[in-house]
């Protein structure tokens, strides 16, 4: 399997490795602890709390700047060993090598003519690090005595990574030793090019991972040091907080789910090979076939010898694009930017608009979205935003009414408006609220436009940068087709035009035309709600959390932490 890696201790720059007194790296710990730990900041004062943490960790990365475990050489130099071992454990590898494709970074390249829905690659579960593995590894004392490590599968999956990449014996280097060295990710943003996020949709989330990251750290440090089913972890003598960052980025921007054996439950798993795959528009053309017991791939379109195959990572948003895989898709045919709405508790008619959209399935207070595509805003928003508008006597109808159980299935229905009037009003608001959020920006898109020119911008800046255009252009794009919406009805009341007939017949007819659109949208699942979806897991005030999101047995990528 070609030449052998030495696992090795970073030098500092004297030659030796950094010698740091337990007490008082505990010290820092413990108050890195205590302050990623404390109450939520009031509101404006989160970028404050980040700058307060961020000079905690680089103390800390300051004094353990030498002990870090690397390999000789770089990432490239492993490949032949990567496609070697996997073919030994028998995956696929005819089909294709891994190639180097400049901005996009490593990547698959097509050895042969492939065509599209071609079974090309597919990887045994033995080659896979998952959850169960962890189990049965050197982690296992520890994994069945700590509640964080058996809650939280993406926590174990970064463990097991760490403990497999510090043992020269572990059967995963070939794949450990492949891994980039470092990441995209925001963890790894230095302050200035995270500063170029402030103002955005997105930096309250980039705020809280690296709160999160730091906040995990500490406890499991403290952890590895003073647990004795840790005594026998190959990072007792060495763990540190670039260690961590590094297997928490590799295991968010790689990680997915796959079934047991048994096909009975879903756990967390690292697929090597396949996980070189870049991403693309498309459909997911991975699953899990129980019966060979192995990931599949199948090609997502025709592929000439020398192109690169790419796969579809799922509907992320460029800011889960940015935050959870390091890069961000100039061609997001899904990207959206995130909106929260209520209908307020104090408004006279607070309880027939929530009782008209509990009917409807919808929560009275909910983070929605607007996207870049049109329509700009889908069923559900469209649904809450009738009922918001609504006058007392359209509230009385929609829930006394004759046929009041049938209108609330048109309400995410653009052919059945509730009325001319509320069509206009719920237009307008969307227009206006736009316009305000682009208002929250210190910049303009074309200022940006600007920006991104200079030819100096960090990769992480542009980075940055284009997310935050991104942003305003969705905005705009909402209030641009608000205000044509609001144009179309204004004179749709003007020439006094009747409006549509609802027919029960109608009833699966919803505005878009995809297959799930259909249904009526009571049997719908909230897919802004599905967004947010997710469980906290607090112990020892340690909070993680894990995006809950699967489709059958396809696989696309996850982001748990």
């Amino acid at each position: 399997m070609g030449k052998k890696s030495r696992v090795k201790i970073q030098k500092s720059s004297s030659g030796a490795s950094t010698v740091v007194s337990p007490k008082e790296m505990m010290n820092l710990i413990s108050e890195l602890l205590q302050k990623c730990s404390s109450a939520a900041p009031s509101a404006g004062k989160e970028w404050e709390e980040y700058i307060q943490i961020r000079g905690l960790v680089d103390k800390i990365r300051k004094k353990q700047k030498g002990m870090s475990v690397v390999f000789d050489g770089s990432r490239k130099d492993y490949f032949p060993d990567l496609l070697s071992w996997a073919q030994e454990s028998g995956a696929s590898c005819d089909s294709f090598t891994v190639a180097n494709f400049g901005t996009e970074g490593y990547g698959l390249r097509a050895t042969r003519d492939i065509k599209a829905e071609e079974l090309f690659l597919w990887i045994p579960r033995k080659m896979l690090m998952t959850v169960e593995s962890a189990q049965n590894s050197v982690l296992g004392p520890l994994y069945s005595q700590d509640r964080i490590l058996q809650a939280m599968g993406n926590v174990t999956l970064a463990f097991h990574l760490l403990c497999e990449r510090a043992d020269p014996a572990s059967p995963w280097l070939p794949y450990i030793r492949s891994l980039p060295q470092e990441y995209d990710t925001p963890l790894f943003y230095q302050q200035e090019e995270v500063q170029v996020l402030l103002g955005t949709q997105a930096v309250q989330d980039v705020l809280s991972q690296y709160k999160n990251t730091a906040r995990q750290y500490a406890y499991f440090y403290k952890l590895v040091q003073t647990h004795p089913a840790a005594s026998q972890l190959p990072l007792k003598d060495s763990f540190t907080f670039d260690d961590y960052r590094w297997a928490v980025s590799s295991v968010m921007t790689r990680q997915n789910q796959i079934p047991t054996e048994d096909g009975s439950r879903i756990i967390l798993a690292l697929i090597p090979l396949w996980d070189m795959c870049n991403h693309t528009n498309g459909l997911i053309t991975t699953g899990y076939n129980l019966e060979d017991d192995r990931c599949e791939c199948v090609a997502l379109q025709d592929y000439k010898e020398n192109e690169q195959i790419y796969i579809f990572y799922g509907t992320r948003s460029n800011a889960e694009f940015v935050i959870h895989n390091g890069f961000f898709f100039q061609d997001n045919a899904h990207d959206r930017v995130k909106i929260k709405l209520g209908v307020s508790k104090s408004e006279r008619l607070y309880a027939m608009k929530a009782e008209v959209l509990a009917r409807a399935g919808i929560p009275a207070s909910c983070i929605f979205a607007l996207h870049s595509n049109e329509p700009p805003i889908s069923a559900q928003l469209l649904a809450f935003l009738r009922v918001f508008c609504m006058t007392e006597g359209e509230l009385k109808d929609y829930l006394l009414g004759d046929g009041a159980v049938n209108k609330i299935v048109t309400l995410g229905n653009s052919e059945f408006p509730v009325s001319w009037e509320n069509e206009i009003k719920l237009w307008t608001f969307l227009e206006t609220r736009a316009a305000l959020l682009l208002k929250t920006y210190k910049t303009t898109s074309q200022e940006d436009c600007t920006m991104l020119e200079k030819p100096d911008l960090s990769l992480h800046s542009r980075v940055a940068i284009q997310l935050r255009l991104a942003e305003k252009q969705i905005l705009e794009t909402a209030s641009a087709s608000g205000r044509a919406k609001r144009l179309h009805f204004e004179k749709k009341l003007e020439d006094g035009a009747p409006l549509p007939r609802y027919e029960e017949s109608d009833i699966a007819l919803l505005e878009n035309t995809d297959v799930d659109a259909k249904l009526p949208i009571i049997l719908r699942k909230l897919e802004e709600v599905e967004e947010e979806a997710g469980f906290s897991f607090v112990n020892e005030n340690v909070s993680f959390y894990h995006q809950n999101v699967r489709k059958k047995h396809g696989l696309m990528f996850y982001c748990v932490f």
